[in-house]
């Protein structure tokens, strides 16, 4: 139920800027806007000025006469302005047959119809600019001062390809990192595709240790690659009728070590309790600032009844920028995700990435929207900027059905000063979207199966 909700909110959301984009600007150019809906499909209910709020759909023959029906259709994947005059995805060419009337799309000027089909992409952008603003101006960038790894859990990619705890990350495929963040982006994005080559210090001495790339898990679904210093598991949850209930764990305390052995991952602690089966565990927690000794024995499962996640106990800075300043680096933002996008679809093209990683479907946005919605509003608002920059990127592709698509003909009449002919144009929206459902298809399919 959280994937379907979070789904619904973060479709919702962009759907609806997006498609005020278009709807405003059209209003803004004189122009009718039949249909504003959420969703395709079937009309489920919505309201105009003529018959109010109604459920179901409206009479085939139906006149607004200038009145916007505000809709919610079935199919929650996407949704559409209908502008009077333009030749859409409803496919309605009844108009054609009649001569162009001053509020129609068809009987205004080049930039009004480019202002129009470009509006919602505008507005996606203006979305992830303002999020992106706001997180660089009220809280920052964060920057973990550290590149030295905790620890390395045994027979993982890492411990195989030969790092050990301490070692300091110096530079990734010759680019240095100087603290958290930037070893994971130049990791996981900026190198995706390729194999590593990671220079580390370890007992003062600098050498490189090669990885390829099929050995590094994926971020999103297997976790990480490696394991930073300074993290400590923290309880999350503690189980009634539990060996940790029992010993008076509570939600909140943060595990600093366990007989005797200094802890730096939640993995090192579910290793040492699942190998001690009926055996007394000593533990030390910090709980309220407070250091607090308690004894916990693990069932016969292996475990002792607790939901447990990591915190970051060392050094953690926030970068902040000024007003002004935080709009430049909000572009910036938006400059390096773009290039990003499209260096990762040529990776994919060349075979050099799979499509599976690189794409996601309605599947995948419900897991990420939930994961972010978890971590907490920045985060899901994070993700929505960067989701709604995707749209965006996307919908301007010269692609049929896409905006696009529809500015790149509005260009070719504009050029040869004719209009295409409205069969041609039904025949391309037609072709577009049947590739368009396949494609989306596809993207589904993948998303089941990385389920």
């Amino acid at each position: 139920m959280d994937y379907i909700i979070y789904f619904a909110l973060t479709i919702g959301i962009l759907v609806f800027i997006h498609e005020f984009g278009h709807f405003a600007a059209a209003k803004l150019s004189g122009m009718r806007v039949d249909v504003f809906a959420i969703g395709f499909g079937k009309r489920l209910l919505g309201w105009n000025k003529k018959t109010g709020f109604k459920f179901g759909e409206l009479p085939k023959d139906f006149d607004g006469e200038g009145n916007t029906d505000y809709r919610l259709s079935l199919l929650p994947l996407g949704g559409y302005v209908k502008i009077a005059g333009m030749i859409d995805e409803s496919f309605d060419t009844e108009f054609a047959k009649k001569e162009p009337q001053p509020y129609e799309f068809r009987s205004k000027g080049f930039w009004k119809k480019s202002f129009v089909i470009t509006a919602g992409v505008l507005m996606n952008l203006l979305l992830a600019l303002l999020v992106f603003w706001g997180a660089n101006f009220f809280k920052g960038k964060p920057v973990t001062k550290t590149t030295t790894l905790g620890y390395v859990v045994e027979e993982s990619p890492a411990y195989t390809a030969g790092f050990m705890p301490g070692d300091k990350i110096l530079e990734i495929n010759n680019k240095p990192v100087y603290n958290w963040e930037t070893l994971t982006t130049q990791m996981y994005v900026n190198t995706l595709g390729e194999d590593l080559n990671i220079l580390v210090k370890r007992n003062g001495e600098n050498f490189n240790i090669p990885v390829a790339r099929e050995k590094i898990p994926d971020y999103e679904t297997e976790g990480e690659f490696f394991i930073r210093d300074n993290l400590k598991p923290a309880v999350i949850d503690v189980l009634a009728d539990s060996p940790a209930k029992e010993a008076g764990i509570l939600p909140g305390d943060i595990f600093l070590s366990i007989n005797n052995l200094s802890l730096t991952s939640s993995k090192q602690l579910t290793k040492v309790v699942s190998s001690n089966i009926g055996n007394q565990l000593s533990l030390v927690v910090l709980r309220n600032k407070e250091k607090i000794n308690i004894a916990v024995t693990p069932g016969s499962d292996g475990m002792i009844g607790i939901s447990i996640g990591e915190i970051y106990m060392g050094e953690v800075k926030f970068q902040t920028y000024g007003f002004f300043k935080s709009f430049y680096y909000a572009g910036a933002d938006i400059a390096n995700i773009t290039t990003l996008t499209f260096s990762v679809a040529k990776k994919v093209f060349v075979g050099d990435i799979e499509f599976g990683k690189a794409f996601g479907g309605p599947v995948r946005i419900a897991q990420l929207a939930a994961k972010s919605a978890d971590v907490g509003i920045e985060s899901f608002l994070y993700f929505l900027a960067i989701l709604s920059l995707s749209l965006a990127l996307i919908n301007i592709m010269p692609f049929p059905v896409l905006d696009g698509g529809h500015l790149l003909v509005i260009i070719i009449e504009t050029v040869f000063r004719r209009e295409i002919p409205v069969k041609i144009k039904i025949a391309i929206q037609n072709t577009g979207l049947i590739i368009l459902l396949l494609l989306m298809a596809f993207i589904i399919y993948n998303d089941i199966l990385s389920l």
